[in-house]
């Protein structure tokens, strides 16, 4: 899939949707993940705060349930938003999780523009490269 053929409108109106349902009750920093799976339906996920502060789930921990709860494939595109709209990039933690589940250059709608996976994790280290190990 290249980037002419993704609504990323539709994309990020799903991310906005999903941060309306997030649970951030400490930190007040809603945020939603959309993202489209091989198969073409649109998954979701939002963050979900804990007491503990450190155990709170990121929008991407949700989508990538999501996507294992609703049918599993992998993630062509991404989009995630603040509680104001705006374009947010993953975490680190959440580029490695995002590259676990996604295609081969999936796409990622960042704060610099669209870029693939491969560009906002460089080098990186995932399902595929333990396959080339034979693990």
């Amino acid at each position: 899939m290249d980037d002419g053929s993704i609504d990323w409108g539709a994309l990020r109106s799903a991310a906005e949707e999903a941060m309306r349902k997030a649970y951030a009750p400490y930190s007040k920093f809603p945020v939603g993940a959309a993202a489209i799976a091989t198969d073409g339906r649109i998954v979701t996920g939002c963050n979900v705060e804990n007491a503990s502060y450190g155990v709170g789930l990121c929008a991407e921990c949700g989508l990538v349930s999501n996507l294992a709860m609703t049918g599993g494939g992998q993630l062509v595109a991404f989009s995630c938003v603040d509680g104001d709209g705006n374009t947010l990039m993953p975490c680190g933690r959440c580029r490695q999780l995002l590259f676990e589940h996604a295609v081969p250059g999936m796409l990622l709608e960042t704060v610099s523009g669209i870029r693939t996976i491969d560009e906002v994790l460089p080098d990186a280290f995932g399902p595929r490269q333990l396959a080339e190990y034979g693990a």
